[in-house]
């Protein structure tokens, strides 16, 4: 039986060896990419005081914010992703659906967005080849961090603003046993249209949660206000994910987190490790197997001069 497992383990100690070498030279550089068979949505809740037409009064609602983003695998590349952002936020009275039309008084705002990034940075890439036609183009970080975020500014974009703005770390906060940075963006008075034709200005406070190792947004909070350009207020939003959306990012973020340390860490140490501990006892065993054979010619030998 000795004979059969030193050959053994000496092949599965090259095998772990070779595992553990390919995940620390080759599978970060596959690993740490975005992918480009994304499909989420997004749903956030909160509260709007909204400026009536008909009354002149700022009146007072639940909302409902729901986010969709997609792939647009015809212009993504190894290096770049291409993206469809929607977006609806409504006055949730009456059981809404997801978004309403433009004659809709429910309806607060809808867009669509589509923009390309680094699949390893995550920043914004403004090459033709990549953006569609009528797209606005992006700067900086746009719908996720990078992989293996740090506790930096960042250059966030603001679609509304219309430009980057700095996403500053503020702190590290634990979201039920995730660890995530957390970062905040400010803007004060931004000139922006309030409606066609209609300039204002427009404020807000976010603060964005990420899970650094990846990259990905599990949370974020607005803190929103358009005013007209004589200072009446128009718009005053408050927003976060919905408690089922954060669970379910979470769950995300931790799953993805287990695959990413499994890949990176976890099988290089197994395979380094194991590897060399079955290659030394698979080289053991051979060799005490060969010397049991030489004693046994030996013996025989002797048996035989007698």
């Amino acid at each position: 039986m000795r004979k059969f497992i030193g050959p053994v383990l000496l092949g599965l100690g090259g095998f772990l060896l070779m595992a553990a070498i390919i995940c620390t030279a080759w599978a970060p550089g596959v690993v740490k990419k975005t992918p480009t068979d994304v499909n989420t949505t997004t749903f956030l809740s909160g509260t709007a005081n909204k400026l009536n037409g008909a009354t002149g009064e700022l009146e007072s609602n639940p909302i409902n914010t729901t986010s969709v983003t997609m792939v647009d695998s015809d212009i993504s590349d190894d290096n770049v992703v291409g993206w469809v952002n929607t977006s609806c936020t409504v006055i949730n009275v009456d059981n809404p659906p997801n978004c309403v039309d433009g004659d809709d008084p429910r309806l607060i705002s809808a867009s669509i967005d589509t923009f390309a990034t680094s699949r390893t940075t995550g920043l914004a890439v403004n090459d033709e080849k990549y953006r569609a036609d009528e797209s606005v183009p992006h700067d900086g970080l746009v719908n996720k961090w990078p992989f293996d975020s740090e506790k930096k500014t960042y250059p966030y974009w603001d679609g509304t603003a219309g430009g980057a703005y700095d996403a500053v770390y503020d702190r590290t906060e634990n979201l039920d046993g995730l660890e995530t940075y957390v970062y905040k963006v400010s803007i004060v008075d931004a000139p922006i249209d309030i409606a066609e034709g209609i300039p204002g200005t427009y404020s807000s406070a976010k603060e964005i949660f990420v899970e650094p190792k990846t990259g990905a947004i599990v949370n974020q909070t607005e803190d929103q206000q358009r005013y007209l350009e004589s200072g009446d207020l128009v718009l005053d939003l408050q927003a976060a994910f919905t408690d089922d959306q954060q669970a379910e990012s979470i769950a995300d973020g931790k799953d993805n987190l287990a695959s990413v340390n499994l890949i990176l860490k976890t099988v290089p140490i197994v395979g380094f490790v194991g590897g060399i501990l079955c290659l030394l006892a698979g080289a053991l065993l051979v060799m005490r197997g060969r010397g049991s054979s030489d004693q046994s010619s030996a013996k025989r030998r002797e048996t035989v001069g007698v």
